[in-house]
């Protein structure tokens, strides 16, 4: 799926999250979303899942301009925030299954698909537990079974590391997320952790203080004079140093 930003502009009272961010991302990547804290990493997935809508400006999707009535659109993504909506007495299986719904996915083809998904998270032991009794890992890695299994063809994810999943789920996320853009998926995801952003970004979007920085491929930063592994702390230096 391709995505189009135009002017997205969102405001909470007098602070603008956002300001006039535009951009278009093309299908079949990996971009990672960066910034300090408050930068407007997150109400910018918001704005594109539709939980949040912009001030101003325009969404698009494969050229359709997007917006939270667009149940279809809506149906072509997923959205996983750092920290997943539960219902707590559904048990795993029953909660993947409810969202799965949402999406048109049944039947033993899909259950198969998400019990696999379960047994290489190490979560298949837990699938007739309540949700609420899980660890915060758990959830996540529950939360991302149920996405993985939906396969949308956009995939935004806020922190998915920072939350709280163990090395074993980190390493499926990324495997499968690298597996996707190949059939065309496109992901977005939000990090502070810029050496994994480095590593894991086709492209990444700089955010500071609601306003677009940077929005280049990691390779093409890597070729400007004195790019080398770290750019991306340098690129957090050179803001801070503009801002100071």
């Amino acid at each position: 799926m391709q995505i189009g930003l135009e002017s997205l502009t969102k405001r909470f009272g007098s602070l603008r999250a956002l300001e006039n961010i535009s951009l278009t991302i093309h299908a079949g990547q990996i971009v990672g979303i960066l910034g300090p804290n408050g930068a407007g990493k997150t109400t910018l997935l918001r704005c594109l899942s539709a939980i949040a809508a912009p001030d101003s400006g325009h969404i698009f999707y494969d050229g359709e301009q997007f917006n939270r009535g667009r149940v279809d659109l809506r149906q072509r993504l997923g959205f996983l925030p750092e920290f997943p909506v539960i219902f707590p007495q559904l048990t795993v299986a029953r909660h993947i299954a409810m969202v799965l719904g949402l999406y048109n996915k049944d039947g033993e083809s899909t259950a198969s698909i998400v019990t696999q998904h379960l047994h290489e998270l190490d979560l298949l032991p837990a699938i007739d537990t309540p949700i609420g009794q899980l660890s915060r890992g758990q959830i996540y890695k529950a939360a991302l079974a149920t996405l993985l299994s939906a396969d949308p063809e956009l995939w935004l994810l806020d922190e998915p590391f920072a939350s709280g999943m163990d090395p074993v789920g980190i390493a499926y996320f990324k495997r499968q997320a690298r597996l996707a853009v190949e059939r065309g998926r496109t992901i977005l995801y939000s990090t502070q952790i810029l050496d994994v952003a480095e590593k894991f970004s086709d492209r990444v979007c700089v955010i500071h203080r609601g306003k677009l920085r940077v929005f280049d491929a990691v390779a093409n930063l890597h070729a400007r004079p004195g790019g080398k592994d770290g750019v991306l702390e340098d690129v957090f230096r050179q803001l801070r140093e503009e801002e100071q």
